[in-house]
């Protein structure tokens, strides 16, 4: 397994829309998964993006269970992939893109392991998260997937505000005006503080400015062209945006 060319043949498949065959790697291990995606990362970086965010996957205990887990898995998200509040976003370059709602954090000071999270956190959002595998039919390995960026594509974040008690809010998802799904934010870790947490373990550090985003509260979405999407965290309130072609 070659980690430049496996991080270069992920980083094509993203930028040309064209999927890869999964379980064909050579992928062994998540250390040499996690040095795929740091290399996957670095190219995005020297083509000018910034990094802006750190992402948890498998927040759910269900699903870790279903993949056969016993720990998070993590990626970085960019300003590339940044979707304003209200605004529109071009999938028309993605391959199967999903969507999900989630909690998202602003770090106001160093986010270390073992300190109390909550007392690095400046503010708490409604979000939602696009995924896009860029493995054909979402169908991929664990050390795959950590390899291609937890499947990162982009992100939106709503009105941020004061924190507050996160413990089992709410959370409703919905497409055209239709709710598809209804959660709450106690499927993420039980509490999205335990997924705070965890990212301070998995980072070591994380500086000011960084947005969190703690993971799913519902299931994920197939997300075409064309769609009004909708996130409601109750008490935090609602993130938007449409998707398009161009857009």
């Amino acid at each position: 397994m070659n980690v430049t060319a496996l991080a270069e043949a992920l980083d094509s498949a993203a930028r040309e829309g064209r999927p890869l065959a999964g379980g064909g790697s050579g992928l062994q291990d998540t250390a040499e998964a996690y040095a795929v995606q740091e290399a996957l990362v670095a190219r995005r970086l020297a083509r000018g993006e910034r990094l802006t965010g750190f992402k948890l996957g498998f927040t759910s205990v269900a699903k870790m269970r279903q993949m056969g887990v016993s720990d998070l898995i993590h990626g970085r998200l960019t300003d590339r992939m940044e979707i304003p509040d209200g605004g529109r976003f071009d999938v028309s370059g993605l391959i199967h893109p999903r969507v999900e709602p989630e909690v998202a954090f602003l770090l106001g000071d160093t986010l270390r392991p073992g300190a109390d999270p909550m007392a690095a956190v400046a503010a708490v959002a409604p979000a939602l998260e696009v995924i896009d595998s860029r493995y054909d039919g979402f169908r991929f390995s664990l050390p795959e997937v950590i390899a291609d960026n937890t499947s990162a594509a982009g992100y939106v974040v709503g009105p941020w505000s004061s924190p507050g008690d996160l413990g089992n809010r709410g959370v409703l998802l919905e497409l055209d005006g239709r709710l598809v799904e209804a959660g709450s934010t106690a499927a993420i870790l039980g509490h999205p503080l335990r997924a705070l947490a965890a990212a301070a373990r998995l980072a070591g550090a994380l500086e000011p400015g960084t947005v969190i985003l703690a993971g799913a509260a519902t299931a994920a979405l197939p997300l075409p062209p064309g769609t009004h999407v909708r996130a409601t965290v109750a008490g935090l309130g609602s993130v938007r945006f449409t998707t398009g072609e161009g857009a």
